[in-house]
């Protein structure tokens, strides 16, 4: 390109032009947008015009016009350029990270730990274990996508996590991608990258928490037997775990510390993302390798859900889990209704990343156990 103007601070039309003939540039605000005709196709025009702008201080996306779709060389399309934030604190992601360690210290202090937390609030620092599996886990799933995304050059926000003082002390955590997926390379990337990154952490964490010994208040209530308990039922995964590390007599007694709980969510987490529907991670792996065709396959989740659902109601008389089956198949009915992501190239992924993604969907699969949750009673 073209020698800058750099006293307007920003590219001009000419710094453009190899690129992108551009017929309108307008400003609002503080927002740059170009209006042309690209002259190269839209994976080359992003790669040659981020670094311009990133020199300048802005972020880049591109947007079709209403005339066009905007995916080829020639129909017009939108550079809308933004001042990128430097610097700032990310104020709203970390207060929701400081409430979802409280609240995790919380869960873990009254459910497990069984400490007096309303007339000792201090005492929760005594679950710091539990809250460290948990928030491990989360986190590390979510930087995964984070960093493949920075890779990628994928405009994101960090984690939001998402507190809830419950059994868990969290509903999860989230990014936001405020951009669309460049090509398939990188849409499987970033969708890959969170339960791989997952996994690990779920291994070394499940691995750590069958080595110690369980809590006192959880050996004295499972002697009791005179009240209504709640059971977590293991995944496959959590028993091989267990094999390889030489724990499966622990674990198969029914009596292990909290932190193994932290592993379990771990794999629950990988479990529900990696269902091949819509924007989850699942979705976005199944959309790389199959392109449309995974669409087909997206709308047969929810029924899948619902007949699981329906099974444990009706054939295995109870509540156990239905509700959390019945819940992900009106959540997966909406992703399947409102598609998957849609890159800007769709070109075929390579037969590396093809292995990757069904060795990520088999190990999602040794997630999976019908019953996750039950009620035992005395």
């Amino acid at each position: 390109m073209g020698e800058r103007d750099t006293s307007a601070g920003r590219p001009t039309a000419s710094d453009l032009a190899r690129v992108l003939d551009i017929y309108e540039v307008r400003t609002e605000g503080e927002t740059l947008l170009y209006l042309g005709r690209p002259s190269v196709d839209i994976e080359t025009l992003k790669r040659e015009v981020r670094p311009l702008f990133r020199d300048c201080g802005y972020k880049v996306r591109l947007q079709k016009v209403a005339e066009s779709n905007g995916q080829y060389p020639g129909d017009p399309i939108a550079l809308v350029a933004e001042p990128h934030d430097t610097g700032t604190i990310p104020w709203r992601n970390v207060i929701l990270f400081v409430l979802t360690l409280a609240s995790t210290l919380f869960a873990g202090a009254f459910y497990w730990y069984q400490r007096p937390v309303f007339s000792d609030p201090l005492s929760a620092l005594e679950a710091w274990p539990f809250a460290a599996a948990i928030m491990g886990v989360l986190g590390i799933h979510e930087l995964g996508h984070y960093v493949m995304s920075r890779y990628h050059d994928v405009d994101a926000s960090l984690p939001y996590f998402i507190p809830l003082p419950l059994f868990i002390g969290s509903m999860g955590a989230v990014i936001r991608m405020r951009e669309r997926m460049p090509n398939r390379k990188a849409l499987f990337d970033i969708g890959v990258a969170g339960p791989l990154a997952g996994l690990v952490a779920t291994a070394v964490v499940t691995a750590v928490g069958l080595q110690l010994d369980p809590l006192p208040v959880q050996q004295t209530a499972a002697t009791s037997g005179d009240a209504a308990r709640i059971h977590f039922n293991d995944p496959p995964l959590l028993v091989l775990i267990a094999e390889l590390t030489g724990t499966a007599g622990r674990l198969e007694s029914g009596l292990v510390h909290p932190v193994v709980f932290g592993g379990w969510v771990g794999m629950l987490v990988t479990l529900l993302n990696l269902l091949p529907v819509g924007q989850l991670d699942g979705g976005h792996i199944l959309r790389a390798i199959l392109g449309k065709r995974q669409e087909t396959l997206a709308a047969a989740v929810p029924g899948a859900l619902f007949a699981l659902a329906g099974y444990l109601l009706f054939v295995r008389p109870g509540f156990d889990s239905v509700g959390i089956w019945g819940m992900w198949g009106l959540f997966t009915l909406g992703l399947a209704y409102a598609g998957p992501a849609d890159p800007i190239v769709d070109e075929p992924l390579d037969r590396r990343r093809v292995a990757v993604g069904i060795c990520t969907l088999v190990l999602g699969a040794l997630c999976f156990t019908p019953i996750p949750v039950e009620v035992i009673q005395p």
